[in-house]
């Protein structure tokens, strides 16, 4: 079962069926989405009561990949008026970002083996995204 909601042009996707847990497909989503400029700085996510309802997910669920984005740095959350894409870049050692580097790739090729996509396939798409969003960076002038 896959459900989805959209939050300005950004698309919020749940695939349910895929084994990896929701909260868990919320971050990689918010961090996807800030990674291809589709999510900026500033951007309102919706709210945690607003999401679960669209997604027909537990707001415990909602919670927890928002309360993991703000520790991380990737949101912040003002009382009384949202959540949004934080403006600063969350500060990591050389360390940290090639552990993380390397458990974010192993994740990612084993979804897709077991998706049955080969590795070659899946390269040049991720080109292919790479090309597109430095050509829509460069025509919004960032």
């Amino acid at each position: 079962m896959k459900t989805a909601i959209q939050s300005a042009a950004f698309q919020f996707k749940l695939d349910l069926k895929s084994g990896v847990p929701a909260y868990r497909q919320i971050i990689d989503q918010v961090q996807a989405g800030i990674a291809a400029g589709r999510l900026a700085s500033g951007d309102q996510l919706p709210t945690v009561r607003q999401m679960a309802v669209d997604l027909a997910i537990n707001p415990n669920t909602v919670l927890r990949a928002y309360r993991e984005l703000e520790i991380r740095g990737v949101i912040e959350t003002e009382q009384g008026t949202g959540t949004f894409i934080s403006g600063r870049k969350p500060q990591q050692s050389q360390a940290e970002r090639e552990r993380q580097l390397n458990q974010l790739v192993g994740e990612f090729a084993a979804r897709c083996g077991s998706a049955g996509l080969a590795l070659a396939e899946v390269i040049d798409r991720l080109k292919e995204l790479a090309y597109e969003t430095s050509r829509s960076g460069k025509r919004e002038g960032r």
